[in-house]
């Protein structure tokens, strides 16, 4: 399970030592036995190839680190506060705050919606990884809004099943640059070759088709609905990227640091209860900095006006 991505260049000082040492000294918070388990298990490239332990990089060198969970990672319940929009025995909804981190991960092992999670539903059933008990989707750590989670196997089960079909309806508010054309965007996404962190247009990615609908805009922003028929990493942020316009606050796909993250915010989230086959929409009220953007867009009246058509 690969959880982070980071790369880097070989500095003159670094140029000569072992790499697990190296890495253990470049990335501190982990062990020089963690870093020899990853490049046993291959996630540590040297310029593009599989590294070996004792490899004495050059300067120059480009090194690549997919961190990964160890086996005996854990995690613990924690009491942090959940805004629910909806709970019954098979499943729940939140509304995220911007900064909450889904699940554990290498430099965000507490704090996470998991760990509130198990602290809020002690029984909530284990699923397949040990890391993400209940999760069935996710946002970036900096995007708001709906998140669901499964509170039993079957139900857990299903929702995956319904995700994976697209069947889930999934509705975005975003404030980006410029004024993007009104539309479908069909254009495959894969993991960007050189910044691996990014991700990116790729003619051999995966498909990733989105919908976006300008709702008000002025001379230098818009307010967009975006509805994502697929779930591709950051799949609105870099279509919203390709077509010129990133989100305000996206420091990583080209915006400027006018918010302190990026605002995508997950507004609507509508499917059919995996269990009772109930019509199920969720709606997840707008953080304060969205709507701080919105009023000085287009100001109160020309916001109601622009939401009568969501």
């Amino acid at each position: 399970m690969t959880d982070s991505i980071d790369e880097f260049l070989i500095t003159a000082e670094e140029a000569g030592h072992r790499l697990d040492k190296l890495l253990a000294s470049r990335f501190p918070v982990h062990s020089r036995t963690y870093f020899q388990h990853l490049i046993d298990i291959g996630a540590v490239l040297l310029n593009g190839e599989l590294a070996k332990k004792r490899t004495l990089p050059e300067e120059g060198d480009e090194i690549e680190v997919c961190f990964q969970a160890t086996p005996e990672a854990s995690i613990a319940p924690e009491d942090i506060p959940l805004d629910i929009l909806y709970e019954d025995e098979y499943m729940l909804a939140i509304n995220k705050p911007p900064g909450m981190v889904v699940h554990p991960a290498p430099g965000h092992w507490s704090g996470t919606f998991v760990n509130a999670l198990l602290g809020h539903c002690q029984n909530i059933a284990p699923g397949d990884d040990p890391l993400r008990p209940g999760i069935v989707h996710r946002l970036d750590k900096d995007t708001s809004g709906v998140l669901i989670a499964a509170k039993t196997t079957l139900a857990h089960q299903k929702l995956i099943e319904m995700f994976s079909s697209r069947r889930v309806e999934k509705m975005y508010l975003a404030i980006c640059r410029g004024k993007p054309r009104s539309g479908t965007v069909n254009l495959p996404i894969g993991r960007h070759p050189v910044h691996r962190k990014e991700m990116t247009i790729l003619p051999d990615g995966r498909e990733a088709i989105t919908e976006f609908q300008v709702l008000a805009c002025n001379d230098r922003n818009s307010l967009v609905l975006a509805r994502p028929r697929t779930g591709r990493t950051h799949q609105i942020r870099v279509h919203l990227k390709h077509l010129g316009c990133p989100i305000v606050g996206d420091a990583l796909y080209g915006s400027d640091k006018e918010s302190d993250r990026q605002l995508l915010h997950a507004y609507r989230l509508s499917l059919t209860h995996p269990i009772t086959q109930a019509p199920l929409s969720f709606t997840a009220p707008l953080p304060a900095d969205i709507k701080a953007w919105m009023q000085r867009l287009c100001g109160p009246s020309l916001c109601s006006s622009a939401f009568s058509s969501i």
